[in-house]
């Protein structure tokens, strides 16, 4: 494997691109933060006139990939043959640093970055060097591939 075997600038420049075009229109249009997790918490206890916005958010993301693998069927591929238990110790693991941190990465990095955060620029880092020793314990002293 070469390093650069997976670098696709122009589809990651386009994400982000509609990634930062999302959180600036919620965020101008309806004065919230694109904050995923707390999208979702917010309807297990909504607010008044808080479900509508919060399902259609959610329902872009799902639609939208589901748009792009119609146009791109090769875009995205589902990954087969993973331990579930790991699966589910990851997501276990994701909701309970999403809590603690008081939010997701694409509210602190994308949202609160952007209005310059302390808490959220020290959660980012949080979430990046947490990522990197992951990604090392499971790939070089576990010997997990992917």
């Amino acid at each position: 494997m070469t390093l650069l075997e997976n670098f696709t600038p122009l589809s990651s420049f386009s994400g982000g691109l509609l990634i930062g075009l999302a959180a600036t229109l919620l965020l101008l249009f309806n004065g919230r933060i694109a904050g995923i997790s707390g999208i979702m918490s917010g309807l297990i206890s909504p607010g008044k006139g808080e479900i509508f916005w919060r399902l259609v958010f959610l329902l872009g993301l799902v639609l939208g990939a589901l748009l792009v693998k119609a146009v791109i069927p090769d875009s995205i591929k589902i990954r087969e043959g993973f331990p579930y238990g790991l699966l589910a110790i990851g997501g276990f693991l994701v909701g309970f640093g999403t809590r603690m941190a008081n939010g997701c990465t694409s509210g602190h990095a994308v949202c609160g970055i952007a209005r310059l955060s302390k808490r959220s620029i020290a959660a980012t880092l949080t979430f990046i060097v947490s990522g990197m020793m992951t990604v090392y314990l499971l790939r070089h002293l576990i010997g997990l591939s992917v």
